[in-house]
């Protein structure tokens, strides 16, 4: 699979007259990297990037710099334990914690309920400039990470919306995941009612039977461009407006300096027993799957 410009980037776009704006993005290369880190079998693999590509539709709207979105589902008693991926600055990162043994039991195609049954998804947005952290819980009800994503934008901001997932993994081509969030603007014009407000309102009831016609094949075709995607979708509306492409990149902000400063924080008698005979305190990154090496000698005395 080559990267281009339709490949490991997001879109932005926003149609005025009917006040909605939206994102679209592939994962190619960069879904490819993430993946690598771990054997995951194929069903976790198609679940982990959905939520990468969750998370990157989701964090690209963050406004400034710095600004990070985070996903992660979890339940005490499903297959799947932990799922999380985030996005900061245009890097992407995840990781999946499952049961191989019962995940084997669920067959090729399991659904949703199937790998974490009563489980929760929460979406937290960390802002950059303000500092602020906002977290919003939803259960992971329907039969998709998509699905409990709209539900989490109906109940927590009151904003319809749409989100359309999904996955492609061929034999010698890697994988591929793409996805489009539309969603109906959370304000109108100056002097207009909240639109959230109101439930019947023709301008997005338009867009979102424009929206729905989306296929699957549309979105995970490497050689069709984003701007021709939402231009089959809204090419009659009188302006669509797109945003310069986001480079998406796989990013797992593994730092050695920074962990050896975590650990100097801890008592000596507690890191004498972190390490191992060696005088070696071996941290484990579930993201990249690294082991990072800390010498005991490192840390000053006193």
């Amino acid at each position: 699979m080559t990267s281009s410009a339709h490949i490991d980037h997001a879109l932005g776009f926003t149609i005025p007259s009917r006040n909605a704006r939206g994102r679209i993005l592939r994962l190619g290369p960069v879904l490819d990297d993430v993946l690598a880190a771990h054997a995951y079998p194929p069903a976790i693999e198609r679940l982990l990037a959905s939520a990468l590509v969750l998370a990157a539709l989701l964090g690209s709207t963050l406004k400034h710099a710095g600004g990070q979105l985070t996903l992660q589902a979890q339940t005490e008693s499903g297959v799947v334990s932990l799922l999380v991926a985030d996005y900061k600055n245009g890097e992407v990162r995840g990781y999946a914690k499952f049961d191989a043994d019962r995940l084997a039991e669920l067959g090729p195609d399991p659904t949703l309920f199937g790998l974490f049954g009563k489980g929760y998804l929460a979406i937290t947005f960390d802002q950059a400039v303000t500092g602020e952290r906002y977290q919003g819980i939803v259960p992971l009800d329907g039969d998709s990470l998509a699905s409990a994503a709209e539900h989490y934008f109906f109940q927590s901001e009151q904003i319809p919306s749409v989100v359309h997932i999904a996955t492609r993994h061929e034999a010698g081509e890697g994988c591929l995941a793409a996805g489009m969030l539309l969603q109906h603007l959370p304000e109108g014009e100056v002097g207009r009612d909240r639109l959230h407000t109101r439930h019947d309102h023709p301008e997005w009831e338009h867009v979102q039977a424009l929206a729905v016609t989306l296929q699957d094949d549309e979105l995970t075709n490497p050689a069709l461009p984003l701007t021709d995607i939402v231009w089959r979708l809204f090419h009659e509306e009188e302006v669509v407006r797109v945003t310069d492409p986001v480079e998406l990149t796989k990013g797992c902000r593994c730092d050695i300096d920074h962990i050896r400063s975590v650990i100097g924080r801890f008592p000596a008698s507690e890191r004498l027993e972190m390490a191992d005979d060696q005088g070696v305190i071996g941290v484990d990154c579930a993201f990249c799957s690294r082991i990072f090496p800390v010498l005991l000698d490192s840390f000053a005395e006193g």
